[in-house]
Protein backbone atom coordinates (compact mmCIF):
# COMPACT_ATOMS: atom_id res chain seq x y z
CA UNK A 1 0.00 0.00 0.00
CA UNK A 2 1.59 3.23 -1.13
CA UNK A 3 1.14 6.60 0.52
CA UNK A 4 -0.57 8.87 -2.04
CA UNK A 5 -0.10 11.97 0.07
CA UNK A 6 3.70 11.82 -0.06
CA UNK A 7 3.67 11.60 -3.88
CA UNK A 8 1.49 14.65 -4.42
CA UNK A 9 3.21 17.94 -5.06
CA UNK A 10 2.44 20.77 -2.68
CA UNK A 11 0.60 23.81 -3.92
CA UNK A 12 3.05 26.08 -5.72
CA UNK A 13 5.95 23.64 -5.36
CA UNK A 14 6.77 23.92 -9.07
CA UNK A 15 7.47 27.63 -8.63
CA UNK A 16 10.87 28.13 -7.05
CA UNK A 17 10.48 31.77 -6.07
CA UNK A 18 12.06 32.72 -2.78
CA UNK A 19 9.96 35.09 -0.72
CA UNK A 20 11.92 38.16 0.26
CA UNK A 21 11.76 38.85 3.95
CA UNK A 22 11.68 42.54 4.63
CA UNK A 23 13.93 43.63 7.45
CA UNK A 24 11.94 44.88 10.43
CA UNK A 25 12.52 48.46 11.44
CA UNK A 26 12.47 48.93 15.20
CA UNK A 27 11.26 52.42 16.04
CA UNK A 28 9.93 54.29 19.02
CA UNK A 29 7.03 55.71 16.96
CA UNK A 30 4.27 53.93 18.89
CA UNK A 31 5.66 55.09 22.25
CA UNK A 32 6.26 58.65 21.07
CA UNK A 33 2.67 58.76 19.84
CA UNK A 34 1.31 57.41 23.17
CA UNK A 35 3.26 60.05 25.14
CA UNK A 36 2.06 62.79 22.76
CA UNK A 37 -1.55 61.74 23.34
CA UNK A 38 -1.03 61.72 27.13
CA UNK A 39 0.38 65.25 27.08
CA UNK A 40 -1.70 66.77 24.23
CA UNK A 41 -4.68 64.52 23.35
CA UNK A 42 -5.88 66.71 20.46
CA UNK A 43 -2.47 67.14 18.78
CA UNK A 44 -1.18 65.06 15.86
CA UNK A 45 2.32 64.49 14.47
CA UNK A 46 3.56 64.33 10.88
CA UNK A 47 5.65 61.41 9.65
CA UNK A 48 8.64 63.73 9.20
CA UNK A 49 8.34 65.00 12.77
CA UNK A 50 7.96 61.39 13.98
CA UNK A 51 11.14 60.47 12.11
CA UNK A 52 13.00 63.36 13.75
CA UNK A 53 11.71 62.39 17.20
CA UNK A 54 12.70 58.76 16.58
CA UNK A 55 16.23 59.85 15.62
CA UNK A 56 16.38 62.03 18.73
CA UNK A 57 15.37 59.12 21.01
CA UNK A 58 17.86 56.78 19.32
CA UNK A 59 20.65 59.35 19.71
CA UNK A 60 19.85 59.94 23.37
CA UNK A 61 19.66 56.20 24.05
CA UNK A 62 23.07 55.72 22.41
CA UNK A 63 24.64 58.54 24.45
CA UNK A 64 23.22 57.29 27.76
CA UNK A 65 24.23 53.68 27.05
CA UNK A 66 27.76 54.72 26.08
CA UNK A 67 28.18 56.89 29.19
CA UNK A 68 26.74 54.18 31.47
CA UNK A 69 29.12 51.65 29.92
CA UNK A 70 32.05 54.00 30.50
CA UNK A 71 31.02 54.48 34.14
CA UNK A 72 30.82 50.71 34.67
CA UNK A 73 34.31 50.31 33.19
CA UNK A 74 35.72 53.04 35.47
CA UNK A 75 34.35 51.19 38.49
CA UNK A 76 35.64 47.84 37.18
CA UNK A 77 32.15 46.43 36.78
CA UNK A 78 30.87 44.30 33.92
CA UNK A 79 27.18 45.08 34.47
CA UNK A 80 25.33 48.31 33.76
CA UNK A 81 22.83 48.84 36.57
CA UNK A 82 20.17 51.50 37.14
CA UNK A 83 22.79 53.40 39.17
CA UNK A 84 25.08 53.80 36.12
CA UNK A 85 22.15 54.81 33.94
CA UNK A 86 21.01 57.37 36.53
CA UNK A 87 24.50 58.86 36.77
CA UNK A 88 24.80 58.96 32.97
CA UNK A 89 21.47 60.81 32.75
CA UNK A 90 22.64 63.34 35.36
CA UNK A 91 25.85 63.91 33.39
CA UNK A 92 24.25 64.20 29.95
CA UNK A 93 20.97 66.03 30.47
CA UNK A 94 20.77 69.65 31.59
CA UNK A 95 19.31 70.76 34.95
CA UNK A 96 15.57 70.34 35.28
CA UNK A 97 15.38 67.80 32.46
CA UNK A 98 17.83 65.53 34.32
CA UNK A 99 15.77 65.82 37.52
CA UNK A 100 12.56 64.85 35.72
CA UNK A 101 14.29 61.99 33.89
CA UNK A 102 15.77 60.62 37.12
CA UNK A 103 12.43 60.79 38.95
CA UNK A 104 10.60 59.06 36.06
CA UNK A 105 13.33 56.42 35.82
CA UNK A 106 13.20 55.77 39.57
CA UNK A 107 9.40 55.48 39.36
CA UNK A 108 9.69 52.97 36.48
CA UNK A 109 12.29 50.83 38.30
CA UNK A 110 10.17 50.84 41.49
CA UNK A 111 7.09 49.78 39.50
CA UNK A 112 9.06 47.00 37.80
CA UNK A 113 10.57 45.62 41.02
CA UNK A 114 7.22 45.71 42.84
CA UNK A 115 5.54 43.73 40.03
CA UNK A 116 8.09 40.87 40.19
Amino acid sequence: MTNDISKKKGKGSSEKRAKRKTKRRETYAMYIYKVLKQVHPDTGISSRAMSIMNSFVNDLFERIATEASRLAQYNKRSTITSREVQTAVRLLLPGELAKHAVSEGTKAVTKYTSSK
